[in-house]
């Protein structure tokens, strides 16, 4: 048994179970058993509490709060494991408790976050070390604790589960809170392991002050970003979250000189769960910081599950956010407002949510999670009449974009489907939005596997969306795009979902960035896309480059770089194809290739990342695209985004092994080819 040089506790509640008479008597270093009710917490360096049964939360246990929390502030230590991580609302230390209790079925260890691993409550353990077999759990899935930073998600037999959280802490003052909700029991099974990650977590509690919290202020935020800034598969001219998950854009806006792009998170790792508002903000559309966390799940509010995707809305000269909340089976719209000049706090409605209801007709897409899909937020205002259009689908498997009008943010009457869709469009169209240009309108939607768009015209007397074309916003990894009205232009950013296993997101500890923001405009019943001009602010030396290309010669470039602009005019000639390889090794053997033919436009990632990533190509058509082609490509880390004559866009998610793949060639097949390019280096927008 190990020496440490302070005393820990071990309380128990009414009776001293076997269970727990097993686990303190079996510990690593030395403790005293003491009945909660007669416990004087200053006698003590440290408490531990371990609960295998069911925790019964009684009026009694709300009594210990009253010793206990002045005893952490004043720099005390409590380790809660198994389910007396229950506990940590009725002690006064969380308003959310974990939502999921059971016991184990397999053996179950820790897994770290990334940032975490190096941490020395983990010290010694191998990756995916299990610690128990049939441990009992108190764990947080659903909902995230308002206050607690989380540690680490479950390794378990039959695979890792990484929305499965039951290690978290919590800074009290000058104290601290150690919650392991599991991988801790009385079984002899990997005790050895148990025993280690027990010792860690209590000279882990001895030094409070080296335990982390979680980031809040635009500082830490910083700080957390800087952990992840060695990963070469990292973006830095695409937005991303400061770690963690990153999906949708929401609240685009420029308010008091500064653009404002929120985004889904989820604060508790590179995975999506409970959802929060991320929110980052720019003067210029190229530098860009980050600021606090905008929306967090209420614990007792609509949106206990989540705050999905929404817009904001200028009302008045009060920025207000319409977004969706997530609460059991139901979605439905909720607001928030800022009186915050830099939009860093914002208020929940108290009346949430502002529609009880989604509509009886037509008949609405429900599913196993949810009593109807009735999601995402669009408005605008006309005179005096707000539009609102939310996303859902029909249960005869049709997505459909259904309408609303008010004359405020709080009461809304129902005006029926603005657009249906029709077979093969998708079952569920997701984000909608409607963008008014000169002489058409564009709507767009997502339908789980694509962004399809409609050219036509919105008669808002009738409610109703007459398409005359339809197209795809991008032909790859793209999804669920928002827009911007920025004096004579729309900016628009979408998401850039990960192409790699869930494994290999989890040990980068990110997941997920945003698009570049692009210009949208429409000539005639066509739609154009280009990178937003001020993006050009990031470049670097100047290279320029006419090369004429022989058949089967490979023309390697003098320019290295995983952070590149590329602007080309691409002429076949008589070529089949013309290749351009990017993030490409020494050996040649990994490789991106962007592939331009007659037919189509593809990035080829066969050859491109390692195991875990996804290797099918994104294609595009490019039969009615003119000869010479016109090409800007952004090189970018992990992405490959292209604008081909500024008609057609693709995205493509790539992770090179190596972080010398970064060299750039030219090639021809099937004849000669010619190529002028400049190209530039980009700095990072952070």
């Amino acid at each position: 048994m190990d020496r440490f040089p302070f005393a820990v506790g071990t309380p128990f509640l009414d009776a001293l179970s076997p269970a727990q008479r097993s686990v303190y008597g079996d510990a690593p270093f030395e403790t005293t058993t003491v009945e909660f009710d007669a416990l004087e917490p200053t006698t003590y360096d440290l408490l531990w509490w371990h609960q295998e049964e069911s925790l019964v939360i009684t009026d009694a246990l709300y009594t210990h709060r009253e010793r206990l929390l002045p005893y952490l502030r004043a720099g005390g230590g409590l380790l809660l494991t198994g389910r007396a991580l229950s506990a940590v609302a009725a002690l006064g230390v969380d308003p959310v408790p974990p939502d999921v209790t059971g016991v184990e079925e397999e053996p179950t260890g820790p897994l770290p976050k990334a940032r975490y691993t190096d941490h020395p409550l983990f010290s010694g353990f191998d990756e995916r070390a299990f610690t128990a077999e049939h441990a009992p759990f108190a764990r947080y899935e659903g909902i995230l604790p308002e206050r607690g930073e989380l540690l680490a998600a479950t390794a378990r037999g039959s695979g890792d589960a990484y929305g499965q959280l039951p290690m978290a802490v919590w800074r009290v003052g000058r104290g601290a809170v150690l919650g392991i909700g599991s991988f801790v029991s009385a079984g002899e099974a990997f005790g050895e392991r148990r025993d280690r990650l027990l010792s860690n977590a209590v000279d882990c509690l001895a030094r409070p002050e080296e335990l982390p919290e979680r980031p809040r202020d635009v500082p830490a935020l910083g700080e957390l970003r800087a952990t992840l800034a060695g990963d070469h598969h990292r973006p830095s001219h695409h937005l991303t979250a400061p770690a963690n998950w990153l999906n949708d854009p929401n609240g685009l806006v420029r308010w008091n000189g500064r653009y404002h792009v929120f985004y889904q998170y989820n604060p508790a790792g590179p995975h999506h769960g409970t959802i929060h508002w991320g929110h980052v903000s720019s003067s210029d559309l190229v530098r860009w910081r980050d600021e606090p966390v905008a929306l967090t799940p209420s614990p007792n509010g609509p949106d206990r599950d989540g705050c999905w995707s929404g817009c904001a809305v200028d009302d008045d000269g009060t920025p207000t956010l319409v977004y969706t909340g997530g609460r059991d089976r139901r979605q439905l719209p909720c607001l928030a407002t800022s009186d915050d000049p830099d939009l860093r706090t914002w208020e929940t409605y108290e009346a949430n949510p502002v529609i009880e209801l989604p509509p009886d007709e037509p008949a609405l897409r429900s599913t196993e999670h949810w009593e109807t899909e009735f999601r995402d937020h669009a408005l605008w205002r006309e005179g005096d009449t707000w539009h609102h259009l939310i996303g859902s689908g029909t249960d005869e498997g049709t997505g459909v974009v259904l309408y609303y009008t008010g004359t405020d943010l709080a009461n809304w009457r129902y005006e029926g489907p603005v657009l249906a869709g029709e077979p093969g469009e998708g079952h569920m169209w997701e984000c909608p939005e409607l963008l008014g240009f000169a002489d058409r309108d564009l709507l767009h939607v997502s339908n789980y596997e694509e962004v399809r768009y409609f050219v036509g015209s919105f008669d808002a007397a009738r409610g109703r969306f007459e398409r005359e074309s339809t197209g795809l916003l991008d032909h790859g990894d793209f999804y669920a795009p928002q827009s911007l009205a920025d004096g004579d232009r729309y900016l628009t950013w979408g998401w850039l979902p990960e192409a790699r296993g869930a494994r290999e997101q989890w040990d980068a500890g990110w997941s997920g960035c945003l698009s570049l923001p692009r210009e949208l405009s429409v000539e005639g019943d066509e739609l154009r896309q280009r990178p937003a001009a001020e993006l050009e602010a990031l470049r670097g030396e100047r290279h320029e480059f006419d090369i004429a290309l022989e058949p089967g010669t490979e023309t390697e470039l003098p320019v290295r770089g995983r952070s590149l602009e590329l602007a080309a005019e691409i002429h076949l000639d008589g070529a089949d194809s013309v290749e351009l390889a990017c993030l490409t090794a020494a050996s040649g053997g990994e490789r991106t290739t962007i592939r331009y033919t007659d037919d189509e436009l593809l990035i080829d990632r066969s050859a491109a990342g390692g195991p875990g990533t996804v290797e099918e190509p994104v294609t595009a058509p490019a039969d009615d695209l003119s000869d010479p082609l016109t090409l800007r490509a952004f090189v970018d880390g992990s992405v490959v985004e292209l604008f081909a004559n500024e008609r057609r866009c693709l995205t493509g998610r790539v992770y090179p092994e190596s972080e010398g793949s970064d060299r750039l060639s030219l090639s021809a097949t099937g004849g000669a080819a010619s190529v002028s390019m400049e190209l530039w280096p980009l700095e990072s927008i952070w």
